[in-house]
């Protein structure tokens, strides 16, 4: 398989049935991840549980597996909590060419709201709560779904500092390196004029950026990049705007 398209009867077939077997629940969203980042999606069904439809942009895990930074990008059964309200179990599977580079993801989002709320009123009503611990995995997952790539770069700004936690006329030098070696982990430059937003947002030239690049790139240079200081659970998912 060279392309997506090349089994594109096979991926409507696959939607088709799992959209009549969830349900108008049950979004699934199919990316073309050859495509420009700021419009991937070309097929979503029941879009209006995260506001997306076909040609918005893909999210923040997709930038980190094109960018090399994750090489098993595929995460099974995670929650997200949406602004509006609505909580999701979501799904998410990478595919590949025939030589192994990521060409597109499949994606699927549960809106578990309504069961939720029945098994908290089952909880209450019965007055018993199974002690049962609920099961953790070893990273958390931090995860944006926005029908603007330009809402994807803001939530991976927010992301970086909140990792430096402080504003940016408060960082020093390492700290900014800090900062853009985080963003670029992420994928965050393979957005189109992200370094333009990084540099007004740090105050800095794009001499000055693409220096701390190279010394957050540089494998024992003098700022040692951490993502996993990153650990709350929830996700922020913006809005949809007209437009991953």
């Amino acid at each position: 398989m060279k392309t997506i398209y090349d089994n594109w009867p096979f991926w409507q077939r696959l939607l088709n049935m799992l959209e009549n077997e969830f349900g108008n629940r049950c979004e699934l969203i199919l990316h073309d991840l050859t495509r420009d980042y700021a419009h991937t999606v070309v097929d979503i069904r029941n879009g209006h549980i995260t506001g997306r439809k076909i040609g918005d942009c893909g999210s923040n895990l997709g930038l980190e597996v094109l960018r090399g930074e994750v090489k098993d990008g595929d995460r099974y059964n995670y929650v997200v909590h949406t602004p509006d309200g609505k909580i999701l179990r979501s799904s998410t599977m990478f595919l590949y060419d025939d030589d192994g580079n990521v060409i597109g993801s499949l994606c699927i989002n549960l809106d578990i709201t309504q069961t939720v709320a029945l098994e908290g009123i089952l909880h209450q009503y019965n007055r018993y709560i199974p002690g049962m611990e609920t099961e953790k995995t070893e990273e958390e997952c931090k995860e944006t779904f926005a029908g603007n790539i330009s809402d994807v770069l803001d939530f991976l700004i927010e992301q970086a500092g909140e990792l430096i936690g402080k504003p940016a006329d408060e960082m020093n030098r390492l700290e900014k390196i800090r900062f853009t070696g985080y963003l670029d982990a992420k994928g965050a430059f393979l957005i189109t004029k992200a370094s333009d937003r990084v540099c007004d947002y740090l105050k800095i030239s794009r001499y000055t950026l693409y220096n701390y690049l190279d010394l957050a790139r540089t494998e024992n240079g003098e700022c040692n990049l951490s993502t996993k200081s990153l650990t709350k659970s929830t996700r922020i998912l913006p809005a949809s705007t007209s437009g991953r």
